[in-house]
Formats: structure tokens, sequence, C-alpha cells
């Protein structure tokens, strides 16, 4: 059995004990590279102003998961080198998530204008000359790929020796790769629009699952130096709770309250996004409202009434308790993972509570 998902307000601090260092990491980094940045113009500060507003945001999920790995296989609680290294997967998240909302367009992130919307504002403010939207695009994959740069840079510079941050490569580079490849795979599933759920399932595998969950607990356990004989356990844990957490966010996507996922309800529809939870809806109903689902999928001007009647055939074919029970097996999955002999016993409550920040209903 899984651990409840109602709420995450329950948890120990010590879970998240590195967040605050982390926090502290990237902004002495985000400082020095602010002033590096505005040395070659002034007009770079919206840029950066941009960069860092996405930066505040989030629970720093990857790096907490990445510290406990390191914790699991005996990593000292205090070491700043690790915490470097954890920060930089930040920087790495920034980079995807700026260039996942110019694919989607979406409007917001995190409750604000995502990056390209706010920057097509700075144009409109402006009164500047040519396409403002294009700009917006335009500049916020600059910014992502200057996260994705600063993201190797502060790794390198994290403080390991030469050959611990060789070994570090190994899931660092991998995990760049893979999620690089998962986007490329969700945007092909939009065109294809073929919404099975084996492809729903590849896609948050690899954009997903093993990005935010099974690569930063390889990184913390490589470069403790126990990255062969942990690997497959963290794979056992990681990659059950990284579908997990998807299936959790693709939900709070359609039925999420908007003050706590800072998106207008049902966005993920209006985007067209070929979740599990689509692909489940569509195996499960008729013919007729399969039709008139999938017509409607994807109009970025999905009125109340279409969101709710679509909601309804999500809950009435059943779609939505089976992701919610795929939720709780995967979870649980993780959980059973954890009896792991070769795992440091000090990581073992605080994974198995990270089940439940991840899962949560609220998240």
């Amino acid at each position: 059995m899984a651990p409840s998902s109602s709420s995450t307000s329950a948890l120990s601090p010590s879970v998240f004990a590195a967040r605050p260092a982390v926090d502290r990491e990237l902004a002495g980094f985000g400082a020095a590279h602010r002033e590096l940045v505005l040395g070659i113009g002034e007009e770079l500060a919206p840029a950066m102003d941009a960069l860092e507003a996405m930066l505040a945001g989030g629970k720093r999920l990857r790096p907490t998961f990445c510290y406990w790995g390191w914790r699991g296989a005996g990593g000292a609680a205090d070491d700043e080198r690790l915490i470097r290294a954890a920060a930089s997967l930040e920087y790495l998240q920034a980079c995807a998530l700026i260039h996942d909302d110019v694919i989607d367009n979406s409007d917001t992130r995190r409750g604000l204008p995502a990056t390209h919307k706010r920057l097509a504002g700075l144009h409109a403010d402006q009164g500047w000359s040519g396409d403002g939207d294009g700009f917006g695009r335009g500049a916020a994959i600059l910014i992502g790929d200057l996260c994705l740069v600063w993201s190797d840079e502060m790794y390198q510079a994290s403080g390991f020796p030469p050959e611990v941050l060789r070994e570090g490569r190994r899931p660092f580079d991998a995990m760049r790769t893979e999620v690089m490849a998962g986007q490329y795979l969700d945007t092909l599933e939009q065109v294809r629009s073929t919404s099975t759920r084996e492809a729903a399932l590849r896609v948050m595998r690899y954009k997903s699952a093993k990005y935010t969950v099974e690569r930063p607990l390889h990184l913390g356990a490589a470069l403790a130096g126990r990255y062969e004989e942990l690997a497959g356990v963290y794979t056992d844990y990681g990659l059950p709770l990284g579908v997990a957490f998807q299936l959790r966010d693709d939900v709070l996507g359609v039925f999420g309250d908007p003050s706590t996922t800072g998106k207008p309800a049902g966005d993920d529809l209006r985007e067209g996004k070929r979740t599990l939870i689509v692909a489940e809806t569509l195996a499960r109903t008729g013919a007729a409202d399969g039709e008139r689902f999938a017509s409607l999928l994807g109009d970025p001007d999905l009125s109340v009434d279409a969101v709710e009647w679509m909601c309804g055939l999500i809950e009435g074919s059943g779609a939505l308790r089976a992701c919610e029970d795929l939720v709780e097996e995967y979870a649980g999955q993780a959980v059973a993972a954890l009896d792991s002999p070769e795992l440091d016993a000090d990581a073992r409550e605080p994974l198995r509570a990270l089940v439940v920040a991840a899962t949560a209903r609220t998240h």
C-alpha cells in the first residue's frame, strides 16, 4: 500500500533539509553571473529578471532527490560540494520549463506569465518594431539555452575532484539527453495524435520520471562513489515514483485548483497534451463521445462548458479512477524498493516521505 498523498503538510522539514542551502547556492551563483551578463549590456536586465523569476519557484525536488541519493550512499549531511552539484539541476529544470512553455505556447507558469509571454509583454511595453510574440519566443529560447549552459558550469564548479565529477557525468549527461529526447517524443505525440497508453507512458518515463527522480538519485550515488551498488535500487524506486509524479501532475493539469497549480482549470486540455489520462479516456469511451473529445482537445479557445464536459467524460469513463489507481500502484512500488540493504538507513524514511510529497494531490 502506498502512503497517503492527500497532503504534504505533515512532512518533516528534514526531508527538505537541503533546500535552504540549495537556494543560497543558486542566489550566489545567480548574482555573480548576473553581474557578468549586465557587464555585456544593461539592456539584458529584463532577461535576467525573467530567469530569476523562473528560478524563484518550485520545490527543488531534483536537488532534494540528489541529496538523498547521496545520503542513501553514505554521503555526509553537510557537504557543500554536493549542494552545489545538486543545485545545478535547478538550471536544467529552468531550461526544460522555459522551452516547454514555448513549445506548448503556455500563458502561465507557477501563477506568473510564462517567460516568452513576459518578454513579449516587454516588447509591447517598449513599443518596439516587429513581431512581439516572435521576440518573446526567441528570447525565451536563448534564456533556456543559457540555463542549460549554467547548469553544466555550476556542476563543474561544485568543488569535487575531477575523477569524482567524471563519475557523476554518467547520470548527469544521460539525464540531459533523456529529457531532450522525452520532450521531442512529447512534441511528436501532439502532431501524431495517437493517444495510446504505451506512447504516453514512454513520454512520461523519459521526459519526467528519469529526469525528476531516477537520475538525480543516480547523481548523488555516483558523487558518493557508490553508483554501481545503488543504481538498480534507485531505478526501482525512482522510475515508478517519477511516473506517479507525472501522472499526478497530469491529473492536476485537468482537475487542479488554479490557485494551487498556477494555471487555468483544464489548461492541459486547451494545450492538447496527449497524456495518459487522455489515452485512458479515449480507450474507455464510445465512438461519438471519443470523436467529440478528440476534436475539442487542443482548442486554445475551449469554453468553460466544453472543459466541464470533457472533465465529466474523463471521470465518467473511469479514466480518472484508473490514473489515480496507477499513482497508488507506482508509489507502492517505489516504497517497496526502499527495503534494499544497500541503502543507508538514514535515507529510508526521507525517501519514503518524498513519495508522499511527489504524489500529493495538491503539489
